[in-house]
């Protein structure tokens, strides 16, 4: 059922999906679905849940600040960029959702997730903002800053079909072009 629902949903996008689709997708009746997901909004819930969880414990883990910005922040960057990559079409539609209707059903759905990844983003900053004394309060300034590069560059990244994939590089240099940007 997850497997037919999220196809369907990336290929044709959330709301253009009805349940009949889905429950003939799947070769399952409507009972059946709404027995295991109580609506096509469940499913959708499951989907990310399934996506967002282990890839919140990894990038929890490689954002803990150890006394190097560049370096965390290094790390959490690839953290992101291996993800995308391992995941392609779901960072691709989670991106989409991001960008929806704030009152729009797929956007209620990822924004916990999207609220974590901030919440993991902004606690970089504040620990390092002994060290950043240009940090001034801004450190939901400096972690929105850092999550656009990182996400629009993703998004060129995976659109284009780029050819480098020296992940290590391209997180140095995203973070480097961030860093100098922070510091001017």
């Amino acid at each position: 059922i997850v497997a037919a629902a999220w196809e369907l949903f990336y290929e044709k996008g959330y709301d253009s999906v009805g349940v009949q689709e889905i429950v003939d997708t799947a070769g399952i009746t409507k009972p059946t679905m709404y027995y295991y997901f109580k609506s096509k909004y469940g499913l959708l819930e499951s989907i990310l849940e399934r996506f967002f969880e282990p890839y919140l414990e990894r990038f929890e883990a490689a954002a803990q600040y150890r006394g190097d910005i560049s370096a965390t922040l290094h790390r959490a960057c690839k953290e992101q960029l291996n993800m995308a990559l391992e995941n392609r079409k779901m960072y691709i539609f989670a991106l989409s959702l991001m960008y929806s209707a704030r009152e729009n059903d797929t956007y209620q759905a990822v924004r916990p997730y999207m609220i974590k990844i901030n919440e993991i983003i902004v606690k970089i900053f504040h620990d390092a903002s002994e060290k950043l004394t240009n940090m001034n309060g801004r450190q939901q300034q400096f972690a929105s800053g850092f999550e656009g590069v990182v996400n629009y560059y993703l998004m060129y990244y995976l659109e284009t079909d780029c050819q480098d994939t020296d992940i290590d590089q391209i997180s140095m240099n995203l973070v480097k072009q961030f860093m100098y940007g922070i510091y001017s």
